[in-house]
Parts: C-alpha cells; structure tokens; sequence
C-alpha cells in the first residue's frame, strides 16, 4: 500500500476573504478539513490542505474555479518530546534527503506527534525512512 498522502494546494491572492471562499465551498461540499498550512507573501498565498475526501474537494475547488494542484506528501509519527523532530530530520540528513516543507497535522495519539513532509526526492526519501526503522502513517490510518 502506497504511503502517499494527497494534498491540495492552492495560490491564494492576498486579500480579504480569500480563504474564506474556499472553506465555504469545502463546506457546501460537506467536506472537512483535518490540516492546513498556509504560507503567504505580501501579494499571495500558498494554503495547502489535507482532506480525507480529496477527490471530491478538488472537483469541488476547480468548478468553483480555484487553481487545485494534487501533491504526495508523507505523514510520519514523531516522539511528542523534547528532540522528537530533531531526531527525524538528523536520520534524513544522514541519507541527504532534502524536505522542501513541513507542518503540523492536527491530531496526535498519546506521546507520539504527526507531522507532514513533502520530500524533494519522495523514493530516496522513502529508503532513508525504511533504513533507520522511521514508521509512515498511511492515507487510510490518517483519516480514521
């Protein structure tokens, strides 16, 4: 089964109500929002967004004429401790894996965190979590 989790991203104008629009038509689609991310710039934004409906949101985005881009990110469990993250990314260091972004997704379970990364190169990226026993969160398990 693939670890790919599909994120929508989408470029935002910068102004008000922007998101806005956006949530209401995830809302009139009866769609949920479990993350987001929105990173911004003086005349836009990046909103990225994690839903257990994608497909449906991404139909519903487009007709509702917003710009949907589908990206694979991964989803991993890190130790919710002082140091948790730090010993994640020196294990994806060690195999010269670039992460190009991260965020928070919002629900953890007990002491473990979760947290979203988009790799540069996703298969070597792939072999560096496999080889220092780095368990990702499956798509399916995610939206539970």
């Amino acid at each position: 089964m693939s670890t790919n989790i599909h994120q929508l991203s989408l470029f935002l104008e910068n102004r008000s109500g922007a998101i806005n629009e956006i949530c209401q038509t995830l809302k009139d689609a009866a769609i949920s929002i479990r993350t987001l991310s929105l990173a911004d710039t003086e005349q836009f934004g990046i909103l990225r967004l994690l839903v257990k409906e994608w497909e449906a949101a991404r139909d519903a985005l487009s007709k509702a004429g917003f710009v949907v881009k589908v990206t694979d990110v991964t989803a991993l469990t890190v130790e919710d401790r002082p140091g948790g993250l730090a010993a994640i990314l020196d294990a994806l260091a060690k195999h010269g894996v670039n992460v190009e972004y991260m965020y928070a997704f919002t629900f953890g379970s007990g002491d473990k965190a979760i947290m979203v990364f988009r790799f540069a190169d996703h298969g070597k990226a792939m072999q560096a979590l496999k080889a220092e026993n780095i368990d990702t969160v499956k798509e399916m398990d995610l939206f539970k």
